[in-house]
């Protein structure tokens, strides 16, 4: 017999093509009026009573983002109504990106939300079971008794922003969109689906795929292509209505097939991402989370197996606002166990941006409002879209009551590839993690059995485990499962050839995964993402919004718990909504500055009022606590005889921070050189101190030379610095031989792709030094400051630098105003050091990272753009220098050139300021821009995290006069090892308990020493979300001679909270 399997396999390709043309069958067509809403979307009352027009086939609507309402009459036939009937909508749906182009919901005549639609998800059913049986349990018929059905769909004119991801346009917002519109509307009509035909066409569509999985000379591909054809014989002969049935028993027993026991399981688990906000704003994504809530809904009415979960606290709470009848459905379908939440944060945060404190919020607030609002607390961190994941999160995690760790993100990077998709992660505190990343390589598979077989060649840990998580729904602008995906994964329940395919809900899996493979193997320390690494700078006004946030919400908490102390009320309501607020501009596209212009617009609002609104609540608690205003004095520490000599005092002195500070500080009667204890406050004159090294300034030549005893300055004619020598280590030069130091450089940007997104390595072969100076002067001469002034240009943009040395300081500070009127270009500074470090020492969230200088591996290589926060740290043995900063995050340490350096070599450290991306926002970083960095010379752990401290919490200066002394605060003694409190806050359940947290910063197991205000009733070791938890508590030991002193026994890098009774 001759080999006939191509010309076989072209008719299977055929036939699924014909029968794909007759799945419905149309009963009558839809009369369709349309309302626009004038401005921003309104409520179903308001659109129910507009005056509507006719809309038929062909006829645009829009604008971009603009709302129309459609209300939709027909009549289904009565010989249809025992049939399943379906309302079928066509916006003017282009392609399959559910999420990012027009969609809707569609509305009864009441106004309860019934189903979204989308161009994959376009049928509302009106008859029979599942979601027209729920809306009949609840009161209402979707038909009347003539047949008659109306529903109304709210609309979005949403434009299609996957075009522009690497290209600008006019219509990432309101105020730039082109007044046209931009969908062509594609009618509606009642339909009814030809079950049997439907049928046929997956099981086609799922044997076919399977066949070409299989090798050519396989006896399976043989036996399912013969079966195929033995189908298509069928339907030729009798007609596809007509035989759909008879071609189906055909089919059967291969769909029936065992698949052996070494096949893969899947767990298929239903998703829908929905990003808070990317390429469509805030304000569409509530209407998001309606659409993708309510399809998941229906799907589970039909499919009692179907298992969906989902994250984000935040779109549950928009959910309730805004259309709480699906609220209230999705708390029965988490009952019934088919909805599962996870992730546990507010939302799907960025982990390399935010604060320790505020990924603990992430946490904390997430899953305190989960627990109150839906009845569970989430134990698997889902997050699987963030730019790469820092090394802190596993201890986070599993101190917020979470057990594993889900992502696929890591699939992306370009160099290296992780090399397990099940292992324990461990952080760099040693606590680890249950971690999987599904072997398909998404989070929005759509279960074909290309995707299946993918994710079977894919998985990395065969022959050791078998079960992997496949999850499915379209998604990142939501949409969710569909009926065809729920289908595919019952044909791939038990198949010959395939891998098994179950539904399961992410605990479910992570228990069995767990269970047969116990002794997976471990990844320490962060989870770099060899890409996307130009959000580090990307918008940097969200980043500095994102620092100051972060800062004035750890002073109003601390403010908190010196009022409650004294039985002052504190809003613990309004500062959770101020926390809620905050951790939103977290979200993985926001933070980032990977969003629209729209977006970014309303993120920068939104830090504004936030800084605002945090004030106000600052300068209320200080007010309650000094009696009412200025002049009327009360001791925060209890002292009522300070009080009184108080009354009627100069300028106070606040300091927020957890460290002591002797600075020079600006304030409103002039500049002074004091010193504060942490977390206190005092009148400026009982701290202000004579420095030991006063600053001198003068000229040598053409060089301006600032100096105090302990470094010297060189800036030469053209502002740059020529030389920083330490005189306290003999007068080391810090600079590389014959460099230069704050030089800026402006790099070309142009990434092959995401362009916000991407800082490609090529931008480093092209640069143009600002070398040449507008004017140098010196600004500030003082003994306790002095300041010179540089001012450059380039291209359209303008530079003014400020080089500041103070008295007794061993840092140089640095500040930049620029007006960047670039596009497509990088700005950095760089400082060529004559430092044999091996590596970059950066802080992290409760920690700091080491990664290697030297690129000797591909893994190192691809690291040449990194992350961390306030500081990092560049050493010898003997020696080390600290850079740290107001508001940056992405920086590079390199080894110098050979031509760069002397024969002992040497490092480059450099801030990336800004990018200027022109995609997806065209305007993201035009404008002006104040970023402040410095240098310690001869540092240690402890300089760099006072100097990071110093300039991203700044001591504040209040008219109300006010002492106080720390309510809690690190007593430091010989031996100890190095802690920092990071919040002392009022404890969440109103108790008036008092938290205080705070970690061992110096990476080794030790001994710290925390002293309370007065002699607590109760000091009790708690997980983040302040409950008892003695799996996890650090030792903890009251002082038996001195009851305000406890000792804590600390391993490395451990987050310890603290639950003070108050006596």
């Amino acid at each position: 017999m001759f080999d006939d399997s191509t010309l076989v396999e072209d008719r299977i390709e055929r036939l699924h093509e014909r029968l794909g043309k007759e799945l419905f069958r149309v009963l009558a067509p839809v009369d369709v009026t349309a309302w626009k809403s004038p401005g921003e979307p309104v409520d179903f009352a308001t659109a129910a009573e507009a005056n509507y027009d006719p809309i038929s086939s062909g006829d645009r609507w829009g604008p971009a983002w603009s709302t129309w309402w459609f209300r939709m009459k027909g009549t289904v036939p009565a010989e249809a109504r025992g049939e399943r009937v379906h309302l079928r909508v066509d916006l003017g749906f282009e392609g399959d990106w559910a999420g990012n182009q027009s969609e809707g919901l569609a509305y009864t005549t009441a106004g309860t939300p019934l189903k979204g639609v989308n161009p994959m998800n376009r049928l509302i059913p009106l008859t029979g079971e599942g979601l027209p049986a729920t809306i009949a349990k609840a009161g209402e018929q979707l038909l009347d008794d003539s047949g008659a059905v109306e529903l109304l769909i709210e609309a979005g004119a949403n434009p299609n922003m996957g075009d522009y991801m690497n290209n600008p346009t006019d219509l990432g917002d309101l105020s730039t969109r082109p007044d046209t519109p931009v969908w062509t509307f594609g009618g509606a009509d009642l339909v009814v689906r030809n079950e049997s035909v439907w049928h046929l066409w997956l099981d086609v569509e799922v044997l076919w795929g399977v066949l070409k999985e299989q090798p050519k000379d396989s006896t399976l591909r043989a036996t399912l292509l013969r079966r195929l054809e033995e189908a298509a014989d069928v339907v030729d002969a009798q007609g596809i209505q007509e035989g759909a049935d008879a071609a189906r028993a055909h089919l059967a027993p291969v769909i029936a097939s065992s698949a052996g026991n070494s096949a893969q399981i899947m767990s298929a688990v239903g998703h829908a991402h929905i990003d808070s906000a990317w390429l469509w704003p805030l304000r569409e994504t509530r209407r998001k989370v309606a659409r993708t809530f309510s399809n998941v809904l229906a799907l589970a009415s039909d499919y009692p197996e179907f298992t969906f979960a989902c994250t984000s606290a935040q779109h549950y709470a928009w959910l309730k606002d805004g259309a709480p009848a699906l609220f209230a459905r999705v708390k029965e379908s988490i009952a019934k166990g088919q909805w599962h939440p996870a992730g546990g944060m507010w939302v799907e945060s960025d982990t390399n941006l935010p604060g320790g404190e505020a990924l603990v919020r992430q946490f904390t607030v997430g899953l305190n409002w989960m627990e109150r609002e839906l009845g569970v607390a989430p134990t698997c961190t889902w997050l699987p879209d963030s730019f790469g994941y820092t090394g802190a999160l596993p201890q986070i995690a599993r101190l917020s009551g979470m057990t594993t760790f889900f992502t696929q993100k890591l699939n992306w990077s370009q160099t290296n590839t992780l090399p397990h998709h099940t292992f324990w992660w461990e952080g760099i505190d040693g606590t680890r993690i249950f971690t999987h990343f599904p072997p398909v390589d998404c989070y929005d598979s759509i279960v074909s059995a290309e995707e299946v077989f993918k994710a079977e060649r894919n998985f990395k840990e065969k022959g050791r485990a078998k079960r992997s998580l496949l999850p499915y729904g379209y998604g990142d602008g939501g949409g969710g499962p569909v009926a065809e995906m729920v289908e595919r994964a019952r044909r791939f329940a038990d198949m010959e050839g395939a891998p098994r395919v179950e539904f399961d809900s992410p605990d479910g899996f992570f228990d069995k995964a767990r269970e047969e493979y116990p002794d997976a193997p471990v990844w320490s320390g962060e989870m770099y993402l060899e890409f996307h690494r130009g959000v580090y700078t990307s918008s940097a006004e969200l980043k500095r919004g994102n620092r100051e946030v972060e800062a004035k919400l750890a002073v109003l908490e601390w403010l908190g718990a010196l009022a409650t102390e004294r039985g002052i009320d504190y809003p613990l309501a309004e500062v959770e909504e101020l926390w809620q607020r905050a951790l939103l501009l977290q979200f993985h596209d926001i933070l980032p500055g990977s969003s629209i212009h729209w977006v970014n617009r309303e993120a920068r609002a939104e830090y504004e009022a936030l800084r605002t609104d945090i004030e106000t609540l600052i300068d209320s608690l200080l007010a309650s606590r000094a009696g009412g205003g200025t002049g009327s004095v009360e001791a925060l520490d209890g002292d009522s005889g300070q009080a009184a000599a108080l009354a009627g005092s100069e300028v106070t002195v606040v300091n927020p921070s957890p460290v002591t500070r002797r600075e020079v500080w600006e304030h409103s009667d002039g500049c002074s050189l004091i010193e504060v204890a942490p977390l206190s406050s005092a009148p400026l004159s009982a701290l202000e101190v004579s420095p030991t090294n006063p600053v001198t300034c003068e000229t040598r030549g053409s060089d301006i030379v600032l100096a105090n005893g302990l470094v010297e300055v060189v800036i030469d004619a053209n502002g740059l610095v020529s030389s920083i020598l330490d005189l306290d280590a003999g007068g080391r030069e810090l600079l590389a031989a014959g460099q230069r130091g704050n030089a800026l450089s402006v790099h070309p940007d142009f990434p092959s792709c995401f362009d916000a997104w991407e800082l490609q390595h090529q931008y480093k072969r092209s640069e143009t030094v600002l070398e040449e100076a507008l004017e140098v002067k010196v600004v500030t001469k003082t003994a306790l400051r002095a300041c010179v002034e540089v001012r450059r240009t380039h291209g359209d943009s303008t530079f003014t630098q400020r080089i500041t040395l103070d008295a007794d300081a061993r840092a140089v500070d640095f500040e930049v105003h620029v007006d960047w009127r670039e596009k497509h270009r990088v700005l950095r500074v760089g400082f060529p050091l004559a430092l044999n470090a091996r590596t970059d020492r950066s802080e992290i969230q409760f920690g700091h990272i080491d990664r290697a200088i030297a690129k000797n591996t591909s893994w190192q290589e691809a690291q040449f753009e990194v992350s961390g926060h306030r500081w990092a740290l560049l050493e010898e043995p003997g020696y080390a220098v600290a850079f740290a900063n107001s508001q940056t995050y992405g920086h590079d340490v390199r080894v110098l050139d050979a031509a760069a350096a002397d024969r002992r070599g040497g490092v480059a450290f450099g801030y990336t300021l800004l990018r200027s991306a022109t995609a997806p926002d065209p305007e993201v970083d035009l404008g002006e821009h104040t970023l402040r960095y410095s240098l310690v010379c001869g540092a240690d752990l402890a300089h760099a995290h006072a100097a990071g401290l110093r300039l991203t919490q700044p001591l504040r200066e209040t008219a109300h006069a006010l002492e106080t002394s720390a309510v809690a605060s690190i007593e430091h003694r010989e031996g100890d090892t190095l802690a920092l409190i990071d919040a002392v806050k009022p404890a969440d359940d109103g108790s008036g308990d008092l938290i205080v947290r705070l970690h061992e910063a110096e990476g080794r197991a030790g001994i710290a020493h925390v002293r309370f205000a007065s002699a607590p009733s109760k000091v009790r070791a708690t997980n983040l979300r302040e409950k008892e938890a003695p799996e996890v508590a650090p030792g903890l030991t009251a002082c038996s001679e001195d009851p305000s002193l406890y000792e804590v026994s600390m391993h490395e890098f451990q987050i310890v909270t603290l639950r003070v009774a108050r006596a």
